[in-house]
C-alpha cells in the first residue's frame, strides 16, 4: 500500500507504520489514542515513548492514561439491541483462512472463562509455575498451590 501524505523519512515511525497496516481510519484511531493518552494526559507521546524492547533506565515511562464514561441512552434508544445487532453481524462474518469463527470484544475472554470454570482454577505454563516457585522461594513465602 503506498503511503499518502508521508514521506521516506517517515517510514520507521509507528503511526506511519500503523496507517500502512490499517489505512487512514487505522491512522485516525492510533492519532486519538495518542491525543488523549499522551497530549491530553500531559504525558509522552509518539516517539517520544520509552521503547519497550530496550528499555532506557534512565528515562521514566511516562504513559498516560485516559477513561472515557458514556451514557449510550443520551445518544438514542435501543442501544443494546442495536450492539447486539452489531456483535451478531461480525460474529456471523466468514472468518479468515485458519481461523474458527470472527471474534468480537469479550469472546476470548468468556472462552477464557468458561475454561477456567472447567478446569476449577485458573490454567497456568508450567514454567510460569516454575518462574513463581523460585520467586517464591527467594522472597521466602508460600509458593502458589497447584491443583494436581
Amino acid at each position: 500500500m503506498e503511503c499518502l501524505g508521508f514521506d521516506k523519512n517517515s517510514k520507521n515511525d509507528k503511526l506511519t507504520r500503523l496507517y500502512k497496516k490499517g489505512g487512514y481510519k487505522g491512522y485516525g484511531l492510533a492519532l486519538m489514542v495518542e491525543l488523549f493518552c499522551g497530549i491530553l494526559a500531559g504525558a509522552t507521546w509518539g516517539p517520544h515513548i520509552r521503547s519497550w524492547q530496550v528499555p532506557d533506565e534512565t528515562k521514566v515511562a511516562d504513559l498516560g492514561q485516559f477513561f472515557m464514561a458514556l451514557d449510550p441512552g443520551v445518544f438514542g434508544a435501543g442501544f443494546e439491541d442495536r450492539l447486539q445487532q452489531l456483535m451478531d453481524h461480525h460474529r456471523a462474518l466468514e472468518p479468515i483462512a485458519g481461523e474458527d469463527g470472527v471474534l468480537v470484544p469479550g469472546d476470548p475472554e468468556r472462552t477464557h472463562e468458561k475454561l477456567c470454570q472447567e478446569s476449577g482454577g485458573i490454567p497456568y505454563h508450567g514454567a510460569f509455575i516454575r518462574d513463581m516457585g523460585i520467586l517464591a522461594d527467594k522472597m521466602k513465602v508460600d509458593p502458589m498451590r497447584t491443583l494436581d
